[in-house]
């Protein structure tokens, strides 16, 4: 077995690791594309680039000097083909948007399959290293830091039972959020009174208090409570 062969299996082992690295931590957390798909499409763009940085096997001894092949080219296609791979774990739920991060981890698995495929160890180690701490320390950060939770909020009453808009505003702002909009709704042949609206606040526990009042409500038919985010 020639160096040149050992260089490529160690590209492929390389890109094999530092992809089911990044793919344990996303299935550990649940996500759709975990592991197997994390490693796969880093070793895949790992194998794009040996091909396209060894494209003198490509052709015969006699044309190999009149063809130019430019290596990143084939990254460029790699990245957005990854495009289309990437969309395909973003998920809509209502108004929430869930897949992003997971996106994101796929695209940049697949930089760092370029990185392996290339032969920058040194850069897919700190590349690798760098990814898995954005995915964990950033996510404790990012629990600790208080940001703004928005949440759907439906409201069913009887229409004969129904709960004045001022008294609804009240309940909701007393139980700490702020309302950004709300919208009207007769259901179902006007049976039913509607009230949809976005409300917000800084604090997750008050999204379980505020479900614990309304389930208490004799009058309310039904209600609905829908963060939204990733």
């Amino acid at each position: 077995m020639n160096n040149e062969i050992i260089t490529i299996i160690v590209n492929l082992v390389v890109a094999t690791i530092a992809g089911g690295m990044i793919g344990l931590e996303r299935s550990y957390h649940g996500r759709p594309a975990g592991f197997r798909t994390h490693t796969l499409v880093c070793l895949a763009s790992s194998i794009l680039m040996l091909v396209a940085i060894h494209e003198r096997y490509w052709f015969p001894d006699t044309a190999i000097d009149s063809v130019k092949v430019d290596p990143t080219r084939m990254a460029q296609g790699i990245m957005t083909g990854i495009g289309f791979l990437g969309a395909g774990v973003i998920m809509r739920e209502g108004l929430s948007v869930r897949g992003l991060t997971t996106a994101a981890s796929i695209w940049i698995t697949a930089a760092i399959g370029i990185l392996a495929g290339v032969g920058f160890f040194s850069t897919v180690a700190i590349a690798t290293v760098l990814t898995l701490g954005i995915l964990t320390i950033f996510r404790w950060i990012e629990s600790k830091v208080p940001t703004l939770i928005l949440a759907r909020n439906m409201l069913r009453f009887k229409r004969d039972k129904m709960m004045p808009e001022t008294d609804v505003r009240n309940l909701i702002t007393r139980h700490g959020f702020t309302i950004a909009n709300m919208s009207h709704s007769l259901t179902e042949e006007g049976k039913y009174y509607e009230y949809c609206m976005m409300i917000r606040t800084r604090n997750g526990k008050n999204l379980l208090l505020l479900s614990q009042t309304l389930s208490k409500l004799e009058s309310l038919v039904e209600f609905d409570i829908a963060p939204t985010g990733d």
